[in-house]
């Protein structure tokens, strides 16, 4: 699995739109703000990364694990939500938008 240091703070409204995240470490990241719009994040750990008020809109995020994520306020129009379990995920999911959202 590529590593991201976990106490690397990525900018806040940083622009991953598209980026290639597959199986990526970015566990306790902090992406406030970020656009990850249409970014591959399939099997990435996102253990306890802050992304309130990030754009994931078309993003891929099957099989991550999004435990304890924070997704206040975070766009996930269309995202990709195949194989992740948000129920014991922990995540903050308020003023989240959820609209066409693929999930199993």
């Amino acid at each position: 699995m590529s590593e991201i240091k976990k106490d690397l703070v990525i900018d806040s409204y940083a622009d991953l739109g598209g980026a290639d995240l597959r199986n990526v470490d970015l566990s306790g990241a902090n992406l406030y703000g970020a656009n990850l719009a249409y970014a591959d994040l399939n099997g990435a750990n996102l253990t306890g990364a802050d992304l309130e008020y990030a754009n994931l809109r078309g993003t891929d995020l099957s099989g991550a694990n999004l435990t304890g994520v924070n997704l206040t306020g975070a766009n996930l129009y269309r995202a990709n939500l195949t194989g992740v379990n948000l129920t014991c995920a922990n995540a903050n999911l308020y003023g989240a938008n959820l609209d066409e959202t693929i999930r199993d």
